[in-house]
């Protein structure tokens, strides 16, 4: 059964919750491209700057969708490996590490496109809310928060619609607050529980992103 009518909708289910916590400047990060339309509903909710944070997904060889890790962009690339979904699939030598270099490339044409000669949100001293479409493996959002940890970011709450219980468990500890509003059992896919779950494109992404970016 479906959750939520669209990203949108999510988003704006989420506001919900979020309205209560203690927030300190906050500052919302969009895992794209799904997790900009729901975060530019939680930005505007919250008179909130919004940006992105370039995370991308390494897809099962055959299965794109299914992550076996995560890589994030910038100054210093970091990357996490899922090792249980390695050994089952059984990737060949190498297959990893060339993948990571794609994505990586596939970052840096995002950031241009999406941002452009924009400075990235200043994000010291305030709190981050990290937001996407959904949760399934979590590699993703592993990653991002390993990426704002190691920058140094300060409080990080993780907000998403939908995930599995399992996950949400595991990346609870990674984070200052969790918020995710279902956690249906059994868990098949993100898009189970959006009516419309069509994919984001680049030109949406660069659309919601310009009125709310700012520093």
């Amino acid at each position: 059964m479906d959750a939520f009518r669209d990203r949108r909708h999510a988003g704006q289910a989420l506001v919900k919750q979020l309205r209560d916590l203690p927030l300190k400047r906050p500052v919302v990060l969009a895992l794209p491209r799904g997790g900009v339309p729901v975060g530019h509903e939680v930005a505007r909710a919250l008179n909130a700057p919004l940006d992105v944070l370039l995370v991308r997904k390494i897809g099962a060889p055959g299965n794109e969708e299914f992550a076996l890790g995560a890589v994030v962009g910038g100054a210093e690339p970091q990357w996490v490996m899922d090792e249980d979904m390695m050994r089952l699939f059984d990737p060949p030598p190498g297959w990893f590490e060339r993948k990571v270099a794609e994505q990586l490339d596939e970052i840096e044409r995002r950031r241009a496109l999406y941002c452009g000669a924009r400075l990235p949100t200043v994000l010291l001293g305030r709190d981050l809310l990290l937001v996407d479409d959904g949760l399934a493996t979590g590699s993703t959002a592993r990653v991002a928060i390993q990426a704002l940890r190691s920058g140094g970011a300060g409080r990080i709450v993780l907000a998403v619609p939908v995930g599995p219980l399992e996950t949400v468990q595991r990346l609870r500890p990674l984070v200052d607050e969790l918020v995710c509003l279902e956690t249906p059992d059994p868990f098949r896919a993100v898009g189970n529980h959006y009516r419309d779950f069509r994919q984001v494109s680049d030109q949406e992404v660069v659309e919601l992103l310009a009125p709310r970016a700012r520093g």
